[in-house]
């Protein structure tokens, strides 16, 4: 994928469940604005990685939730968030 087709795109990401039992709920509506829902369980939380610098790894116990973004992305983000806390 060229890097103008990523950028229309979007940040990716990906969710791995270990059992489709884990899935709460899949919704694809048909109406007008397309919304999708993906609703489950990762389990417990038992690891959190950067892959390749350049993708954030939640691991949970059921499953794997992968997001495109940076430690950098990652770092402000927390630091706005704990900017608007204080």
């Amino acid at each position: 994928m060229s890097g103008s087709e990523k950028a229309w795109i979007g940040r990716g990401f990906s969710i791995e469940m270990e059992s489709k039992r884990y899935v709460k709920n899949i919704s694809i509506s048909d109406e007008a604005h397309d919304r999708v829902l993906f609703e489950g369980n990762i389990g417990e939380l038992e690891e959190l990685s950067m892959v390749d610098e350049t993708v954030l790894e939640i691991r949970g116990r059921n499953g794997l939730l992968r997001v495109d973004m940076t430690i950098g992305e990652l770092d402000k983000m927390l630091s706005d968030l704990r900017s608007k806390d204080a």
